[in-house]
């Protein structure tokens, strides 16, 4: 199959709004290709063309979300007063809480760990990209790059996983995350 074939694109895009449909409406491991297929409006041999389970279908179908996440976390500023979440971050909640339901589903008890795998990956690559041009906090040379990267990254995911469990406002959980963050980047200034 080529996937640059415009019908095999608008398949994979129908594919993917199927899959958000049925996840803002039912747990992840209770969809069906078959449900989706239905959903889509393909036959289920279609589904598998194009995506060998439900969740790298999720994945495929949340990585602009991912991504958007990704850029916001990396163009937070490091200086940001500790009482003040930057912009950027509250952006990244924000965009975290328009699809807050999808969140829960992916990153809860039932969600997808492949989604949560590409949501680190994603974070640590723009991560250590900032940090490898100069932009990283003081006091972390002792650590390597993508170490420093992927611990941030693990942690940004833990905590927009608990924040969309529990609830609460995207400022709330940007400013929470902000003073997590500068606490570590004190501690490990000396």
């Amino acid at each position: 199959m080529n996937s640059d074939d415009p019908r095999a694109q608008r398949t994979r895009a129908r594919l993917k709004a199927a899959v958000l449909e049925l996840a803002l409406q039912q747990e992840l491991g209770t969809i069906t290709m078959s449900a989706l297929a239905k959903r889509a409006e393909v036959n289920r041999a279609t589904v598998y063309l194009h995506y060998s389970d439900v969740d790298s279908l999720v994945t495929d179908a949340m990585e602009d979300t991912v991504a958007a996440v990704a850029r916001a976390a990396a163009l937070c500023p490091l200086d940001a007063p500790r009482g003040r979440a930057p912009g950027p971050l509250v952006e990244l909640f924000e965009q975290v809480a328009a699809n807050g339901q999808l969140y829960r589903r992916m990153l809860g008890p039932h969600g997808s760990a492949r989604f949560g795998a590409r949501m680190r990956e994603r974070l640590t690559a723009e991560l250590a990209r900032r940090f490898a041009d100069g932009r990283r906090p003081p006091g972390w040379e002792d650590v390597p790059v993508g170490m420093h990267a992927a611990y941030l990254a693990g942690a940004l995911v833990g905590v927009i996983a608990h924040w969309v469990a529990d609830g609460g406002s995207a400022e709330e959980a940007a400013l929470a995350f902000w003073r997590l963050f500068r606490t570590g980047c004190q501690a490990a200034a000396g």
